[in-house]
């Protein structure tokens, strides 16, 4: 039985309205990619729309790239509700540590999940400015990891010991998950949440499934296939 936390990353509304009946998710991410992809166009409304019908935890990241415009509209999401976590960049665009806000932030009491984070360095620094404030979460990029040939395990590892040792109200987060097998991996590693896209979370359901059984499966989706196809030699 797994112990992790489950929460679908997306902005679909449909979709995200339709897992959150679903047991196995446990709380929703978003970010602007996600959102602009989705095509939304008024970011207030739809958040608050949204809060409308869940109330499992959902994160909404600020879009602004000063600091002082990222506190005012972190400051205004979380008026949004008490599940509401903001997501807080690591950097801006311009490669400006956030640390200075991430902490000013945590320690007024806003729940924050601070994003892109790669290194074991971004995640300590994180860990040092949220000790003692607020609920937090450290989403490591563990995917994207993997996608520029570094293993994120001994990353994953680290972090989930910087957290687990800095403050008991870290969070550690796996994000841009590629597979489902990444569930058992955060798992292993010591995260308390994985988030990952609606058709990963769909195959969790089959996790234990017999081997041999899934193989005669396949072959017969092979079969179906060609004869739908009708394929003659």
């Amino acid at each position: 039985m797994l112990r992790i936390k489950i929460f679908l990353d997306g902005a679909d509304r449909p979709s995200m309205l339709e897992m959150n009946k679903t047991p196995l998710v446990a709380g929703f991410t978003t970010n602007p990619s996600l959102m602009r992809k989705a095509g939304v166009k008024d970011y207030r409304a739809y958040c608050q729309d949204l809060l409308t019908q869940i109330s499992k935890p959902i994160s909404f990241e600020v879009f602004a790239d000063d600091f002082a415009a990222m506190n005012k509209q972190a400051l205004e999401i979380k008026t949004w509700g008490e599940n509401v976590y903001v997501k807080i960049p690591i950097t801006n665009s311009k490669g400006e540590s956030a640390i200075p806000l991430i902490r000013e932030l945590s320690h007024s009491g806003v729940k924050l999940n601070v994003t892109a984070l790669y290194t074991i360095k971004q995640v300590w620094e994180t860990a040092q400015a949220v000790q003692g404030g607020a609920p937090s979460i450290a989403s490591v990029f563990a995917g994207r990891t993997g996608d520029v040939g570094h293993d994120p395990i001994p990353i994953m590892l680290a972090a989930a010991e910087i957290c687990r040792t800095t403050d008991k109200n870290i969070e550690l987060l796996w994000a841009s998950t590629r597979e489902a097998f990444n569930v058992i991996q955060a798992e292993q590693c010591g995260c308390q949440i994985i988030t990952a896209p609606g058709d990963v979370i769909k195959k969790v359901a089959g996790f234990g499934k017999d081997l041999t059984q899934l193989s005669l499966e396949t072959v017969q989706t092979f079969k179906t296939d060609s004869d739908a196809a009708g394929f003659f030699l």
